[in-house]
């Protein structure tokens, strides 16, 4: 928490940007696996810095293969060891060879193992260690209370047949002002479908607007629904509608996206993308899940990149400031799925208090495989459509012509997207701005 925030809360909103422990919403996000890394982002082993609900850390694979995330600092010198050096079993510190393990016990300390033995000074030493799991190419981690619950195992993760990448980017504000983002239907209409519009100079037609929306909840977080003026309430997107994944992720069926508190002001946005190959290249098993690290501003201008969908959600957060002040908010009737998960944030603030559970905690294994979730535009993701078939459907053409949720897509990751689905950059060459706002809306 920075120094200037360091006061009682002026009301129960702002208990809720507050991360750090000790703060009642920093110990209940401590109840929660967090996605930190991409599995590929440590092909080999090495060494990671990571900073996580205000706590500085180093995530390692150490030659054994085997995964870590402990205190980014030595119980020696408080050298810096995301700059040490893995090991058979642990991570060696660079400056005197100190050595821990994933509990963060002290392994070694070769000069005073070797010249006081009968001390056993190592014995004393332990530095903050966290739990970490691997699920879906993604290195989560835990830092909670024991026992901790489970990492949830959801469907999309076992969908056979597809071309998975891993998506990132920091953004400078609060995690909160993201993650309401997730149920707010109405925005797409203008920060997506209308300003893309206007960002190719154009004046219209605007997109078919919003008549209808609905929220409601259900065990592991929150739907919103939706009716526009060219849809009816027999579309899947009224009838299922789309995900706000308790307590930090948006799932529209083909990606999630997940807001990790890096600390009270900065967010790290992590999205999980899935194509179904086409059905001509079934079996498909992908080896290997890429993960890369998307801009967000200009370089030369220093201004906002806006030319995807998810860089224009980054504009509009960013735009509330570090931590939206929520006390000089107008909300309208559109904004109820917002009261709703703010309200349900405030009543998992009381149960932890309580010493219950908040939403959404797994513990019973047996709940916890291939979590079946709602999923709007299913039979694409779980069936798979033919070649033919994704070249008339104008959503999947879209996701063939380029990466439309984030600038930056390496060429090696687009090659790779390319050969999975059996097409090639003849075919569909790379958008620069692939964003057409009259085209179907990809959520």
């Amino acid at each position: 928490m920075t120094q200037d925030r360091m006061h009682k809360p002026r009301s129960r909103w702002e208990l809720l940007t507050q991360t750090d422990t000790g703060t009642p919403m920093g110990d209940l996000l401590r109840r929660y696996w967090w996605p930190i890394a991409g599995a590929s982002e440590l092909d080999r082993p090495g060494t990671k810095p990571v900073r996580l609900l205000g706590e500085d850390l180093v995530l390692y694979k150490d030659l054994g293969e085997h995964w870590g995330l402990i205190d980014r600092h030595c119980r020696h010198r408080r050298a810096d060891l995301s700059y040490g050096y893995v090991e058979a079993r642990g991570l060696r510190c660079n400056y005197h060879g100190w050595l821990y393990d994933e509990a963060g016990s002290c392994l070694a300390q070769p000069y005073e193992d070797v010249a006081h033995p009968e001390a056993r000074l190592r014995d004393a030493v332990h530095i903050k260690a966290y739990p970490v799991a691997e699920l879906g190419g993604l290195i989560w981690a835990y830092l909670g209370p024991e026992p901790r619950p489970l990492v949830p195992d959801w469907e999309f993760f076992s969908w056979p047949n597809g071309f998975r990448q891993i998506v990132k980017a920091e953004i400078p504000c609060n995690w909160f002002q993201c993650q309401e983002n997730s149920i707010d239907p109405v925005h797409f209409e203008w920060t997506h479908s209308n300003w893309g519009l206007r960002l190719k100079g154009r004046t219209g037609p605007y997109a078919p607007h919003h008549v209808k929306v609905d929220f409601s909840e259900f065990e592991y977080g929150f739907q919103y629904k939706r009716i526009r003026s060219d849809t009816s309430e027999r579309d899947e997107l009224w009838t299922i509608g789309r995900v706000c994944l308790w307590p930090n992720a948006l799932f529209t069926g083909n990606h999630i996206e997940y807001r990790v508190p890096i600390d009270d002001e900065n967010t790290l946005s992590i999205t999980w993308a899935f194509n179904r190959v086409p059905k001509e290249r079934e079996p498909y098993v992908q080896e290997r899940i890429p993960t890369w690290q998307g801009p967000i501003a200009d370089e030369k201008t220093g201004r906002w990149i806006t030319s995807h969908v998810m860089n224009q959600d980054f504009v509009t957060w960013v735009g509330q400031g570090r931590i939206a002040d929520r006390s000089r908010e107008y909300l309208g009737p559109s904004d109820g799925g917002i009261v709703m998960i703010r309200r349900r944030f405030l009543r998992d603030l009381d149960a932890v208090a309580r010493g219950e559970d908040p939403k959404a905690v797994i513990r019973d294994p047996a709940r916890n495989r291939s979590i079946r979730l709602p999923v709007a535009d299913r039979w694409p993701l779980g069936e798979g459509l033919t070649r033919a078939e994704m070249l008339r459907d104008p959503v999947t053409r879209r996701s063939l012509e380029g990466y439309i949720f984030q600038t930056g897509q390496p060429p090696e990751v687009r090659d790779a997207f390319l050969a999975a689905m059996g097409f090639n950059g003849a075919e569909f060459a790379p958008a620069d701005d692939p964003f057409d706002p009259l085209a179907p809306a990809p959520r």
